[in-house]
C-alpha cells in the first residue's frame, strides 16, 4: 500500500480573529480521515472551496504536520517523522502544484528550476537528466535555456511536471494543476499525466474542484466536504450511482456528459 491514512486530524490558526494578545484559535480543517491508496492507483480528491483537499494534500507529503491520527507512507509511519529523516524520503513523493507562475522562480532558466531538485538530492548527470525529463513532458530540449513568461501557461504546467518526474518519485500529488488552463491545455496535460502514470509505474493523487476532470483521469474517487470523507468509490460507481448528496451536488454542476469524452 502506497499510503495508509487513519483517522487523520488537522487543525490551523485562524489568523483573522487572532487577539492582539495571546495565541490564535485554531480551525479544524480535515475532521478524522481513514483511506487507502493502493500502489499504482489514480485517485481522485474531489471537493469544493475550503473542503479540505488541498490540506490533505500538503499533510500527506508532510508539508504540513497533522495534529490527529497517522499517516504510513509504503509501510512507513510519516506523521511526525523529523524534518532530517524526511529529507531522505521526499525525492519518492512530489508535488505539481496549481499556478506554475508562483511555483516556478521567475528569475531561472527552466532547466535551472528542473535540475534545483536533482542536486539538491545529490544525484549526478544532472544536464542529461534536465534533458531526459523534457523529453518525457513533450517540450523541446531547447526549452532549457528559456525563462517561465517565455512560455505558455500549458507550457508552464508541463516544466512543473518535469521538475516532479525528474526525481523519479513513486508517488505524485497534482493540486488543481489544470484548473488555469484553456481546455485544449486542460486535454493536453490529462493525457500526459495518463501517459506518464504508465510509464513510470507511478502512483498518482489528483485534487480537484471539477468531477469531469476526476472522471478523465481517475480510477478512484474521495470526495471531501467540510473537512470529511462523504463518499468514496470506484470512479464509474460513483458516477453511476452517488450516494451523498454533496457528492450529486457536483455531479449536477458538470455542465455536459462528459466534456472530455472527445479527449480519449
Amino acid at each position: 500500500m502506497m499510503y495508509e491514512v487513519r483517522d487523520l486530524q488537522l487543525s490551523l490558526p485562524d489568523m483573522a480573529h487572532k487577539p492582539l494578545f495571546g495565541a490564535a484559535p485554531r480551525i479544524d480543517i480535515l475532521k478524522g480521515l481513514s483511506f487507502d491508496v493502493p500502489k499504482g492507483a489514480v485517485l481522485g480528491i474531489v471537493g469544493g472551496s475550503g473542503s479540505g483537499k488541498s490540506t490533505l494534500g500538503r499533510a500527506m507529503l508532510r508539508l504540513l504536520e497533522p495534529t490527529g491520527g497517522t499517516i504510513r507512507f509504503d509501510g512507513t509511519d510519516i506523521t511526525h517523522l523529523p524534518e532530517d529523516r524526511l529529507r531522505g524520503m521526499r525525492q519518492r513523493f512530489q508535488m505539481i502544484f496549481q499556478d506554475p507562475m508562483s511555483s516556478l522562480n521567475p528569475r531561472r532558466r527552466v532547466g535551472g528550476i528542473i535540475a534545483g531538485p536533482l542536486k539538491l538530492h545529490g544525484l549526478d548527470n544532472i544536464a542529461a537528466r534536465v534533458d531526459e525529463a523534457l523529453d518525457m513532458v513533450g517540450l523541446p530540449r531547447s526549452f532549457a535555456r528559456r525563462y517561465p513568461h517565455e512560455l505558455s501557461g500549458g507550457q508552464r504546467q508541463r516544466v512543473g511536471i518535469a521538475r516532479a518526474v525528474a526525481l523519479r518519485p513513486e508517488f505524485i500529488l497534482a493540486d488543481e494543476i489544470v484548473s488555469g488552463l484553456d481546455v485544449s491545455s486542460q486535454a493536453q496535460v490529462l493525457n500526459l499525466l495518463d501517459e506518464l502514470v504508465g510509464e513510470l509505474g507511478l502512483t498518482l493523487a489528483f485534487i480537484s474542484h471539477d468531477l469531469s476532470v476526476i472522471r478523465r483521469l481517475c480510477s478512484r474517487v474521495l470526495v471531501l466536504h467540510q473537512g470529511k470523507i462523504v463518499e468514496e468509490n470506484e470512479t464509474a460507481r460513483l458516477f453511476a450511482a452517488p450516494q451523498a448528496d454533496y457528492t450529486r451536488e457536483l455531479l449536477a454542476a458538470i455542465p455536459l456528459p462528459d466534456p472530455y469524452q472527445v479527449w480519449r
